[in-house]
This record gives C-alpha cells, sequence and structure tokens, in this order.
C-alpha cells in the first residue's frame, strides 16, 4: 500500500518543486507549531545538507579569488589598483565572517588551501596572459599571510 501512495504522491508536484519559498515558510510554520508528522522531511534533509555544501563552496570561492589577486598584485605590479586590492579586502572578509559564525570549517579551508591555489594559478594565468612557470608551483604564501588584513606580497 505504500508503495502504491509513493508512486500515486510523486506523480503530483509537490508544494517544494512549485513554490520553494512557500515551502519554507510552510515547513517553518509546522516546526514551530510542532505538528512535524506533516513535515516534508526528506526535502527538508536535502536542504540542510545543501547548507553545509553551499558553505564549503563559497569557502572554496572566495579563497581562490584572494589567491588570485594576491598573484595578480605580485606578478603584475604595473596593473596593480585599487579593484584588486579592494577584491581582496572584500573575499578575506567573507572568509572571516564564514569562519566566524561556522568556527568549524575552519579545517575545510586549510584543506582546501593547495587545491585553491592550483585553481588560482590557472585563473591567473587566463586572466594575465603570463605563462604558469611564472607562478610558483606550491603556494608562496601562508594561510595566516593571505588572511592578514595588512598582507599584500611585493
Amino acid at each position: 500500500m505504500e508503495t502504491a501512495m509513493s508512486s500515486l504522491r510523486a506523480d503530483y508536484p509537490t508544494l517544494y518543486q512549485t513554490d520553494y519559498l512557500q515551502w519554507i515558510e510552510t515547513t517553518v510554520k509546522k516546526l514551530r507549531s510542532k505538528h512535524y508528522a506533516d513535515v516534508d522531511w526528506e526535502n527538508l534533509i536535502e536542504e540542510v545538507e545543501d547548507m553545509g555544501r553551499s558553505e564549503r563552496r563559497s569557502l572554496d570561492s572566495n579563497l581562490i579569488v584572494v589567491l588570485l589577486h594576491l598573484l595578480k598584485w605580485q606578478y603584475q605590479p604595473e596593473w596593480r589598483s585599487g579593484s584588486w586590492e579592494g577584491s581582496i579586502v572584500e573575499h578575506r572578509r567573507r572568509i572571516k565572517k564564514t569562519i566566524k559564525e561556522s568556527p568549524s570549517l575552519k579545517p575545510y579551508l586549510e584543506s582546501i588551501f593547495a587545491e585553491s591555489y592550483t585553481e588560482a594559478v590557472k585563473q591567473a594565468k587566463a586572466e594575465t596572459g603570463l605563462p604558469f612557470e611564472t607562478f610558483p608551483k606550491q603556494c608562496p604564501y601562508d594561510l595566516a599571510a593571505v588572511m592578514d588584513d595588512e598582507f599584500l606580497p611585493e
């Protein structure tokens, strides 16, 4: 019987599929009023898992941008601009805010540092036209320097 009901429900679009914001508001109301039996648990669990993945992707993306602009700052000094420095400041701020709100992500940030540097080098090569060999194979900055508001490479 459960299988027949499940396949019947699968034929009809759910609120989650048709109006995401309304689904969130409805889910919050059900949770607040303790109507747990009516909660769309499957989609709620998926959304909570996605939040963690999203935080990690955001950290990775922001770290790549900081590293990219540090590389451009160092290897194209004639092109230095306020926008590069502003980008470094902004993306450092985003990383720090994320770590402050979720300190358990700090080890993750450390674990992606080398891979993020590799991605930043690829981007730097594409944006600057400089050959790969221009950039060190290993990151010339440590994470503490990358996150230091006063640090800009020479």
